[in-house]
């Protein structure tokens, strides 16, 4: 998620998250939550993890709807 710069701008000013407290947050759902939700509002980023994750899209969005 951070190692795109306009992606990570982009995602820290939408959900008011600090770099730090993303990384902290990684095993709450609350925090998993936002990560999905940002990226299934936005197509290519959805698509750039899905690849980098080596799952499709269509997998990752499923896990938003699961949390």
């Amino acid at each position: 998620m951070l190692g795109d710069g306009d992606r990570a701008e982009r995602f820290l000013a939408l959900t008011g998250l600090t770099p730090e407290t993303l990384r902290s947050g990684l095993g709450d759902p609350a925090v998993q939550g936002a990560v999905l939700e940002f990226l299934c509002g936005h197509e290519a980023d959805l698509i750039a993890a899905a690849e980098a994750l080596g799952m499709s899209p269509a997998a990752l969005a499923a896990t938003r709807e699961r949390l």
